[in-house]
């Protein structure tokens, strides 16, 4: 960091990357130079078989290359270990190394193919010890090479060239405007390409229409925005990552002022409050959870779900009208009918259709809470994400309520496409019929909970009484006053330190800048950060106190960026922003603030107890709101709070503990 320029382009690796990388290279070279070194010394003199005189050779020359070999990893590998982060000054002559070891390749590749040659040579008659060992040579020897080429495809970077060409060009200012105008424009353009070429390769497998098409460029676009401001390589946000998990745990393990703690403590009004909703919201998750279908069923039930499925599957399916989309074992329906406990009888529409901005939702006869719901699924396809990753925003008109705003566009335009199926389709109406006394309730778990909300939002006017419950929702997903109006019949329910619930643009803003912040200033190697980080990732232990150029500043001076973050801010490249003299790192972000929708619970683990086989995990619950989740917490539960069987567990221990409570 910042990424290593050679060849006369920017790559995708720092020059303190080649620490571990040359390391095992090293370790293996020198295991294989000592073989090699054995192998000649106890056959010396014994070279007289056909073919020998050759081999004499071959065994010569290789310990000299993996001798020359050995010496330029060491000193790459030395050398990347010298400086900080911010500081590459001290590896300034790493790039020569680098072309020395990568010269030597062409020696190394001529003398794989002559023993490839070797030992396909039918003459030859030397011992069996000695082939296997050539044939071994010559294996590894293939083996590094395709690696190596592997790794250079890895950290190519397709916008390397112009990036170096406006990183070394940037102090050159007088450029004319419309000359400027037209490179940045140029450049823009082309990292939107390259980008878009790159969620294409990974949709490759789905069927592309004029929606993906769109999709695609509206996220290479918010992609290219994103990461077009620093020069950071992954290694350094890996670093980052971990320096911020470490100081966050420093952090929460300060004791909490006395006002922080009373502010936690509710009356009891709001207790009892809290009590029902937490017991309704177990019960909806069900429905929530149920609406991932076979998958879901499948991962909570690994060791019986297939047999259960297959003998049960069968006898009931539902007629053509009732279902929409594939389902052609039944394993869906059957699922959903497992998890939820109801009967066949009781679902008025299935849906498992599925493309982007439609997503499956079902609609069922909740006979135990008098209750019409509607569940719809969350992220479980590449169609899904790419629903997800559409987070522009968009303005959400509504006939009579006021506190119109702005929303998710992709989640909006999901909640859309139901909206027209319930409505115009005469789902809704099919349901009422059956059950007129029952009250409109909508439940759905991470996408699914964002456009349950967005399309409670929708029906409020036509059913007053609607209730809805998101299930660990995207975190950007309605503007301010949107979200204060959906108080009064949204429930939303986070676990944890949950990754998707703190998702939004302007998190990710303030994520960056922290990870800049952090890894611009820590004054100890990316090898030592990564190390200690991985360390205490795995077995835990007291948080490392890294020194860093923050430590003893006031805090008007934290304020100011640094002289390293600014060297890893490319607030100067028309490559990536316009040629402004203003600070990237002080200017406000581009992105509108979205927040959470509703009344938000918020569940902590308290504590947590392991068995020889099985865990004991007690939780707290409280209402919480938006300001918490404003910005993203580092931990190695962030992705599995997130997950349904996870928020579904809190919610039943919530329910159990309470409920033993009161009959105490």
């Amino acid at each position: 960091m910042p990424g290593l320029v050679v060849f006369g382009r920017r790559w995708a690796i720092g020059s303190d990357d080649f620490v571990f990388p040359g390391a095992f290279e090293l370790f293996v070279r020198l295991v294989w130079w000592i073989g090699i070194l054995a192998l000649y010394t106890v056959h010396k003199g014994q070279f007289n078989c056909p073919g020998g005189g050759l081999l004499h050779s071959y065994l010569l020359v290789l310990l000299i290359l993996l001798a020359s070999i050995i010496c330029a990893l060491s000193a790459l590998v030395y050398i990347s270990m010298q400086g900080t982060i911010s500081n590459p000054g001290p590896r300034k002559s790493l790039p020569k190394l680098l072309y020395t070891r990568l010269l030597l390749y062409v020696p190394e590749f001529i003398w794989a193919v002559v023993g490839a040659v070797w030992v396909s040579d039918s003459s030859v008659h030397c011992e069996k010890t000695v082939i296997n060992v050539v044939i071994g040579t010559v294996i590894a020897s293939w083996v590094i090479i395709i690696f190596t080429i592997i790794g250079v495809v890895i950290v190519f970077d397709p916008l390397g060239g112009k990036k170096t060409f406006y990183l070394t060009n940037s102090i050159n200012r007088n450029l004319e405007s419309s000359q400027s105008g037209q490179l940045l424009y140029n450049v823009k353009n082309t990292a939107t390409r390259v980008w878009e070429k790159r969620i294409r390769l990974l949709c490759c497998c789905i069927v592309q229409d004029d929606d993906h098409r769109v999709a695609f460029t509206s996220i290479a676009e918010l992609f290219r925005t994103y990461f077009s401001d620093t020069d950071l390589v992954p290694s350094d946000i890996a670093a980052g990552l971990t320096l911020l998990h470490q100081e966050q745990d420093k952090m929460e393990s300060c004791p909490k002022e006395p006002e922080e703690v009373l502010c936690h403590s509710p009356s009891s009004l709001v207790t009892d409050d809290l009590d029902i909703e937490l017991e309704n919201a177990a019960h909806y998750m069900l429905f929530a959870a149920a609406a991932y279908g076979w998958p879901y069923y499948i991962y909570t039930n690994p060791f019986t779900a297939l047999c259960k499925l297959n003998g049960d599957c069968c006898g009931n399916r539902p007629t053509d009208s009732d279902i929409t989309g594939g389902d052609r074992h039944n394993f869906h329906f059957g699922s959903i009918l497992k998890i939820t406990g109801l009967q066949y009888r009781d679902f008025i529409h299935i849906s498992f259709h599925n493309k982007i901005y439609e997503i499956p939702f079902f609609v069922a006869l909740d006979h135990k809470k008098e209750a019409i719901v509607v569940a719809v699924r969350g992220t479980l396809s590449f169609e899904d994400v790419l629903t997800d990753l559409s987070a522009d925003c968009e303005d959400l008109t509504l006939e009579d309520v006021l506190e119109n705003g702005f929303v998710h566009k992709g989640i909006t335009q999901a909640a859309n496409y139901i909206y027209q199926k319930l409505i115009n389709d005469g789902i809704l109406n099919q349901a009422f019929t059956i059950a007129p006394e029952y009250k409109l309730v909508i439940v759905g778990h991470s996408l699914g909970g964002g456009t349950a909300s967005v399309l409670a939002v929708m029906l409020r006017n036509s059913f007053p009484t609607l209730r809805c419950y998101a299930f660990s929702p995207p975190g950007g997903l309605l503007s301010k006053s949107l979200a204060d109006y959906t108080k009064h019949f949204i429930v939303s329910v986070i676990v944890g330190k949950d990754l998707v619930a703190r998702l939004s643009m302007p998190n990710m803003e303030d994520l960056k800048r922290r990870i800049v912040r952090i890894v611009a200033n820590c004054n100890r190697p990316k090898y030592q950060i990564l190390l200690r980080g991985c360390w205490y990732e795995v077995f835990g232990g007291d948080p490392d106190n890294f020194p860093t150029e923050l430590d003893g500043r006031s805090q008007d001076a934290l304020t100011q960026p640094l002289l390293a973050e600014e060297s890893l801010m490319v607030h100067r490249s028309p490559s990536y922003n316009a040629l402004e003299d203003e600070s990237h790192l002080n200017s406000p972000p581009p992105y509108p603030h979205l927040y959470l929708p509703g009344k938000i619970i918020h569940i902590v683990e308290e504590s947590s107890s392991r068995r020889l086989c099985s865990s004991d995990t007690k939780y707290t619950a409280r209402w919480s709101n938006e300001t918490v989740f404003s910005n993203i917490l580092i931990s190695p539960k962030m992705v599995t709070d997130h997950m349904p069987d996870v928020v579904l567990k809190a919610l039943n221990s919530l329910s159990q503990d309470r409920g033993s409570c009161v009959s105490c």
